[in-house]
């Protein structure tokens, strides 16, 4: 049967040890010299060796305490190591993460992100997953370290920081027939067919809501994942597309688009970061996350966003 192990003797044997005096190893332990004395004997008996012979006034180690000597400083300091604060040095980070996000971010805002990383965290190794809001309640079970996502309000049970907000808007081509058209009217919205992104989260289910109360409804002819498929197609085509404003706004600088407010009432966007509360003391997390959330909004466009 192994014997029961208590740190607190290691403690007193290394001071034994050092001092071969047992009231000089009390007042260093900040014990009374019985108490040493009965922790000596139960060392004694722990390691089945006398440890201290005396001889006259003092106390001689014996080969087994000397060969422990060796090997009890090393052994105490990791297990002072184990309940020190923890430091955290991003250039020698040797881990792995894994982001989750819409592909719009992939596309558009990781890069930005990975070469932060190379920059700070040179030997951190990045994976991207898309995102699908049906894995909120997985998460925890999930190798995901950071979500990014659009949402009214940080989940229960999750930990997160706020992106930042925006409006949806409708997108069109620069050269459409409703581009020069101010306001734009319900009517004109309904009459050309639409391009709706699925990726990510909900994004425009209110104007179906909205369209069918006032018993209308609109065309959704192509439905894709991809924010770059969805807008080369509204850059091609007469369709239209809801998506945010933020998104809106940056893509006008890469695609012949042009975006208008929308005809009824729009809910806000909110963009959040979201981990797991497994993540949430961890020093590499937390300076994972910390520069996650600055890259993507440094990346927004005038507003605070994804």
């Amino acid at each position: 049967m192994e014997k029961p192990m208590n740190l607190n003797l290691l403690r007193t044997l290394q001071v034994l040890l050092d001092e071969c005096h047992v009231s000089r190893a009390a007042g260093r332990l900040n014990l009374t010299q019985s108490a040493v004395s009965r922790q000596l004997t139960q060392l004694r008996a722990l390691f089945d060796d006398p440890l201290l012979v005396r001889e006259g006034n003092r106390l001689l180690p014996t080969p087994r305490a000397e060969q422990l000597k060796l090997k009890l400083d090393g052994v105490l300091a990791e297990c002072q190591g184990l309940l020190a604060n923890q430091t955290f040095d991003p250039r020698s980070w040797q881990g792995s993460v894994v982001l989750a996000s819409s592909d719009y971010v992939a596309q558009y805002i990781l890069p930005d992100i990975v070469e932060q990383f190379q920059q700070a965290a040179p030997g951190l190794r990045v994976a991207y997953q898309l995102w699908s809001p049906e894995q909120l309640t997985q998460l925890g079970e999930l190798n995901i370290h950071l979500v990014s996502t659009m949402l009214p309000e940080i989940p229960p049970g999750l930990c997160g920081l706020a992106i930042g907000a925006d409006h949806p808007v409708c997108v069109m081509r620069r050269s459409h027939p409703l581009a020069a058209v101010e306001p734009l009217t319900v009517a004109a919205f309904t009459t050309y067919p639409q391009v709706k992104v699925s990726g990510g989260g909900d994004k425009d289910s209110f104007v179906d809501r909205y369209l069918s109360g006032k018993g209308l409804a609109r065309q959704v002819q192509f439905t894709v994942p991809f924010f770059g498929s969805a807008l080369e197609t509204v850059s091609r085509t007469d369709m239209l597309m809801v998506i945010p404003e933020h998104i809106a706004r940056n893509m006008s600088q890469l695609f012949p688009i042009t975006y208008q407010p929308l005809p009824f009432a729009v809910p806000e966007h909110k963009y959040w970061l979201l981990w797991h509360p497994r993540f949430e003391a961890d020093p590499a997390h937390q300076w994972l996350r910390s520069q996650v959330l600055a890259t993507m909004q440094s990346s927004m466009y005038s507003i605070s966003m994804i």
